[in-house]
């Protein structure tokens, strides 16, 4: 498994080793072990699987406040996506800032996007599915969002030829400056 941090280093880019012959492929997703020998020490409680019928359907900014705050461990099971992690500990050195990569069924690549940062993709293909592991199981009470147009913000979505398919929810969340983080930066240097 190759594991490598990307401009905000505690968001890991994952791609598993495929096994294939003239039936398929086989992959392993997640082993706490291996894991763990690379320094991820997280451990999931839930796994959600999410379909997304059109191009340019955008789900997020979204994230669970303290003490429910989420880890997500995010691939693509079908399609593709382009999935979004933002820093929002106050204190951070990368605070407001993204990281974003295309996660599809053909490269099997993974996103880690620990707590403390919001999380987001938009689908690239039609039927795409985003199959992703949690930390913590789903607390609606702790449930907080950031819009995804987030002009301070400024992820780069892919262009699309159609109107982005929003949530009501998503469609009204709040920009960043306007939410009063839960999250605080600890620095482990």
């Amino acid at each position: 498994m190759e594991i490598l941090a990307l401009s905000i280093p505690e968001v890991k880019l994952i791609t598993p080793k495929r096994f294939g012959d003239h039936r398929g492929f086989f992959e392993e997703t997640y082993n706490g072990d291996s894991f763990a020998a690379q320094g991820i020490h997280t451990q999931f409680v839930q796994d959600n699987h999410s379909l997304s019928s059109t191009v340019n359907t955008v789900r997020g900014l979204h994230f669970q406040a303290p003490p429910r705050a989420q880890a997500k461990l995010v691939r693509c099971g079908r399609g593709r996506l382009f999935d979004v992690a933002v820093d929002i500990r106050k204190g951070s050195p990368t605070y407001g800032h993204w990281v974003g990569e295309e996660l599809s069924f053909e490269n099997g690549r993974m996103l880690l996007v620990p707590a403390g940062f919001a999380h987001g993709f938009v689908t690239l293909e039609p039927e795409t599915e985003i199959v992703y592991k949690c930390s913590d199981t789903y607390a609606p009470e702790t449930e907080g969002a950031v819009r995804w147009d987030d002009p301070d913000i400024g992820i780069e979505w892919p262009q699309s030829n159609s109107e982005p398919q929003l949530s009501d929810k998503d469609r009204i969340a709040p920009l960043l400056r306007e939410i009063e983080s839960p999250f605080v930066f600890e620095d482990t240097q």
